[in-house]
């Protein structure tokens, strides 16, 4: 049948399919663009629960990633990029549950205790 007989709504040219050219350059599983200098605690609310809230997903896909996240929270988020005050320090929990958590803590300078800033903890919800 030629293109001039054809029944079709939409004609369609004998060429190849479109191409897409793959970039190299974007990580699916990247925590960060770049890299990232926390100075203080505004800057630690501002920033940290987006880059963690990468981290609990790319903890609960990627078994490598959690084994490494796990043994050592800032040293595996200072090789992707991001450092801390040396007041800041960060710990993954994994209690009972199947449910980890990220908290996030302030040690004031000349203090033996440390504050809790914040945690992020995956939750699963059912709904209906």
């Amino acid at each position: 049948m030629s293109e001039s007989e054809s029944r079709a709504l939409v004609p369609v040219a004998n060429k190849p399919p479109a191409t897409v050219k793959r970039q190299t350059d974007i990580q699916p599983l990247a925590l960060l663009n770049g890299r990232l200098h926390i100075e203080n605690r505004e800057q630690v609310r501002q920033y940290l629960p987006e880059i963690l809230g990468r981290v609990l997903a790319r903890v609960w896909i990627d078994n490598d990633f959690h084994t490494e996240f796990s043994g050592d929270p800032q040293a595996t988020l200072e090789k992707h990029g991001l450092s801390l005050p040396a007041s800041m320090s960060i710990e993954y929990e994994k209690p009972n549950t199947n449910r980890p958590r990220i908290v996030v803590y302030e040690r004031p300078e000349g203090s033996k205790f440390k504050m809790r800033i914040f945690y992020l903890q995956l939750v699963m919800m059912a709904g209906r």
